[in-house]
């Protein structure tokens, strides 16, 4: 109950319960507590919280989705070098017959930052702000470009049958060619003349 203006917690001197909007999943690095000069260079290893992939409107579950990766960073003098490894192990549905597909990636990336970015928008990296690294978000696009075209079960899946929608794979078969609608009949006849 409000008396005078002031809810009845805060009037008996409790404070009502505060709430914090967090950022859930991102791993970042605060730049500030790193004191290396030009010339120098500082390597680590991080624990980086991978978030699920979307691709061609599946979903791509990193299995484990914390990931140890090497994090170095070189400084120089006119910038920054940031560079980023770690192993992947994606799980989901291939890309030809929908069983699960399992996908191993070794991850390589690097980033750069100049001292005096303001000039080129080309040399900043877009996941430095505020002296803070954000990894999350940069493993994460490291890992969409180096994922293949096709994910897939295996090198020669051979997809689903298109009449009936059977997994080729473990049910071989071919389908009598049905007679053809007769209103295609006149493309047929200009197919069989190219």
């Amino acid at each position: 109950m409000e008396r005078g203006g002031k809810p009845e917690a805060a009037r008996r001197g409790h404070a009502p319960p505060l709430t914090v909007a967090t950022v859930v999943g991102m791993t970042t690095f605060n730049l500030r507590t790193l004191k290396i000069r030009s010339g120098e260079q500082f390597r680590d290893e991080r624990e980086i919280k991978l978030e699920p992939l979307e691709l061609g409107g599946q979903r791509y579950l990193p299995v484990p989705e914390t990931v140890p990766a090497g994090l170095t960073i070189t400084r120089s003098s006119t910038g920054t070098v940031f560079e980023l490894g770690f192993h992947v192990r994606l799980h989901g549905p291939c890309f030809r017959c929908l069983e699960d597909a399992v996908l191993d990636l070794p991850i390589s990336a690097r980033e750069y930052q100049a001292t005096a970015p303001e000039a080129d928008e080309e040399l900043r990296t877009p996941y430095l702000e505020d002296d803070r690294l954000e990894l999350s978000a940069w493993a994460h696009d490291a890992l969409a470009l180096e994922l293949p075209d096709k994910i897939l079960c295996r090198a020669d899946c051979a997809g689903l049958c298109p009449v009936c929608g059977k997994n080729l794979n473990a049910d071989p078969h071919e389908h009598d060619e049905e007679e053809s609608d007769p209103r295609w009949a006149a493309l047929a006849e200009l197919k069989d003349r190219l």
